[in-house]
């Protein structure tokens, strides 16, 4: 994936890739990235006592733009395309809601409880690709998949204590977070940014990030409260390099090549190791509800990444 000096003003008629269902590496990045981002909850929620979760967000949205910009800048790549300013500011507003939500909901909710209910999205993003996508339509069984991981979802978040009105809203937080994730993913895939390099794309989303959200931070006062220690340090180091560059690029690189309704459904597996986080490192609660919406979770995985689909190797993108 080399992307040598690049023309501005030529503003992209490259032939669109075709997508391919997933593929053995696809698989392993995914587990990685699924990783990373099952642990970014319990990396927030670990120190939000000496940095707001909103702060948090937005620091390492900055952070993470300045180290996009000198690798765009060491790689030749022009992040800042005219023609490409619309798609940019809609995807950036996307993923400063899908962050928004989930640092305003971690205020009130457990950080188990958001890596699970952020991963509606895949739900929500394949719906949406199937209706407005090309070569992205879901057959029955993947349909049947998607319906048997949602189902599953519920099950895992199916109260067996008491549930206070506090984690319920930030419950609902984490959806709000997952639909608009979604929508970004959307937004992506029918946008001149579907075949842009990515880090064009992590850019607009982050300078937009912290354009809206430091500000914000600094009217509610969280700028002004922060309280650096070192776990501070290392996790928003974490989240800075790791979770908002390496991981995005991965992603980024896989929905340019692999069919993100695929990807997405795929990307159930990150709840499940959010709540194993939540549970081992932050003491969440669980119940044996986890346990069996795990598995069917699982089971829509394999059925959703079946083989034998219709077509779907040469129906890519037009």
């Amino acid at each position: 994936m080399s992307h040598r000096t690049e023309r501005p003003a030529t503003a992209a008629k490259t032939p669109q890739a075709i997508r391919q269902p997933l593929d053995a590496r696809a698989a392993g990045l995914m587990l990685g990235f699924c990783l990373v981002i099952g642990l970014q909850q319990v990396a927030i929620k670990s120190v939000a006592d000496a940095v707001s979760p909103l702060a948090q967000i937005g620091i390492r949205s900055l952070v993470a733009v300045l180290l996009i910009a000198a690798i765009a800048r060491w790689r030749g790549i022009a992040l800042w395309v005219p023609e490409q300013f619309g798609p940019g500011l809609i995807v950036g507003i996307g993923y400063t809601l899908e962050f928004a939500f989930v640092a305003l909901g971690l205020n009130y909710t457990y950080a188990a409880h958001m890596s699970v209910f952020l991963y509606t999205a895949p739900v929500f993003a394949a719906v949406g690709l199937h209706l407005f996508v090309p070569g992205e339509q879901l057959a029955l069984r993947h349909w049947a998949g998607v319906a048997l991981a949602f189902a599953g979802l519920v099950i895992a978040l199916a109260p067996s204590a008491h549930v206070s009105s506090q984690v319920l809203l930030g419950d609902a937080l984490g959806v709000a977070a997952g639909a608009s994730w979604a929508g970004t993913t959307l937004a992506l895939r029918t946008s001149s940014l579907s075949e842009a390099p990515p880090l064009r794309t992590i850019a607009y989303q982050l300078v937009v990030a912290s354009v809206l959200l430091l500000p914000t931070a600094a009217v509610l006062g969280d700028l002004g409260s922060i309280h650096m220690t070192a776990l501070a340090w290392a996790s928003l180091s974490f989240q800075s390099v790791v979770v908002s560059v390496a991981a995005l690029l991965v992603w980024f690189w896989l929905l340019r090549r692999y069919l993100a309704s695929r990807l997405g459904v795929f990307a159930f597996l990150s709840p499940i190791f959010g709540v194993g986080f939540g549970v081992v490192l932050m003491g969440d609660p669980i119940s044996i509800n986890f346990a069996l919406g795990g598995l069917a979770i699982l089971a829509g995985l394999l059925l959703v990444n079946s083989r034998g689909r219709r077509r779907e190797h040469n129906s890519g993108s037009k």
